[in-house]
């Protein structure tokens, strides 16, 4: 059977992402029905809302067919999930205190549904002392919350109270709408995600492509099926998932430490492309050029085998999963690197054909029981699989 969400769309700036949360919950299958405040009209207009979702959109509380039609008690329960986006300095205040002045603030008290609120509102409204009250009292009654990040503001200042992004929001949500299904529940897992930027000098660092998005992927999913996970992620431009501890490294001497820190888990899965060197000892100051035509001379060693040290090391969690990026002869390498890490599983993809950044993946699953391969599909369908195939094993 299909979600459903009701999306009460507050009066901010924000308001305009709430049109491409809706496309993003529509693309999931997930229905959306909306409600707006009279505030939020003024962002955003209830016919582009009414396009997306292919809904009537809700907006006043003493509205005779829509009372008719479906009153605001049974919307307020029609759906799975309730979402505030944004919920603003004065939504929060509404439901903090019970009021129930429009339409909005009426079905809030009215659901017995969960609720997930994205705040969002200016720096300074954001650290006041009645909106840190008010979000203390919403989260001791059972409030979900998602964000806000760190950012600039419409209105030129700096700090927290931006938006979540619509993709965070939208993860937050299919994470609560999953939360009936937990095979992972009890289960810590460790994942790693991303590259590792060894320097050379101040300005200058070795890297790889890595995007870390099948590493995120496979964290949003493990925290979906109740895992308790702990993402160590080298630098990457994606969103943090929800309900997912991120610990940010650089190098994989960082990363190492980080994995080590985490333990004991009961299932690690190395997704992160880590650097197979770093400089012997990289330059204190910017490595200048001297006479044209000379280039510098480097001098690498190898960095620390994070697989081999967490499988074979005192803390060994029950499954440990590597994954092997290959150019060639990707299983007979897989075959051959499943051996000499010492590990339980190992996932092998060909990125000669372009996967890194992209959001699709082919990948084989390697393991001393033999090879299983799986059509091209999105990443969030492999981490979806993948964590469901891992279930499955501890079992």
């Amino acid at each position: 059977m299909s979600k459903s969400v009701l999306l009460i769309i507050g009066g901010g700036i924000a308001a305009y992402k709430s049109l491409e949360l809706i496309r993003l919950l529509k693309g999931r299958g997930i229905g959306v029905r909306a409600i707006m405040t009279k505030a939020a009209e003024e962002f955003v207009t209830p016919l582009s809302v009414a396009s997306l979702s292919g809904e009537k959109v809700h907006s006043a509380l003493f509205n005779l067919t829509d009372e008719v039609e479906m009153g605001h008690i049974e919307l307020s329960r029609s759906a799975d999930l309730v979402v505030v986006v944004p919920a603003t300095a004065d939504l929060m205040a509404k439901m903090a205190q019970g009021l129930a002045s429009d339409l909005a603030s009426t079905t809030l008290l009215a659901t017995d549904k969960p609720v997930l609120i994205a705040p969002a509102m200016n720096v300074r409204m954001w650290l006041h002392a009645a909106t840190r009250r008010n979000l203390a009292t919403l989260k001791s009654d059972g409030i979900q919350v998602v964000g806000p990040n760190e950012g600039d503001m419409a209105c030129g200042e700096f700090g927290p109270g931006r938006m979540a992004e619509p993709v965070e929001i939208l993860n937050a949500i299919e994470n609560l709408l999953s939360a009936a299904v937990k095979p992972l529940a009890g289960r810590k897992i460790l994942i790693t995600a991303g590259p590792t930027r060894e320097p050379i000098d101040p300005v200058r660092y070795i890297s790889n492509h890595s995007s870390g998005k099948q590493g995120y992927a496979i964290a949003e999913a493990a925290a979906r099926m109740g895992a308790d996970v702990t993402l160590v992620s080298g630098p990457v431009s994606l969103p943090k998932p929800f309900g997912v501890k991120v610990l940010d490294v650089q190098t994989a001497d960082d990363m190492l430490a980080a994995c080590e820190k985490a333990l004991p888990v009961d299932v690690a899965i190395f997704a992160a492309a880590v650097a197979d060197w770093k400089m012997a000892k990289p330059a204190a100051e910017k490595i200048k050029k001297s006479k044209p035509g000379e280039t510098p001379s480097l001098s690498f060693v190898e960095n620390p085998d994070i697989l081999k040290t967490i499988a074979t090391g005192n803390m060994r969690p029950q499954m440990v999963v590597g994954f092997a990026a290959e150019t060639e002869n990707v299983i007979d390498y897989a075959k051959i690197k499943l051996g000499k890490k010492s590990c339980d599983l190992i996932i092998a993809n060909d990125v000669s054909e372009g996967v890194f950044g992209t959001n699709r993946n082919a990948v084989h699953l390697v393991s001393k029981s033999g090879v299983e391969s799986w059509p091209e599909m999105s990443k969030a369908e492999v981490a979806s699989r993948l964590l469901a195939h891992i279930a499955g094993l501890l079992k």
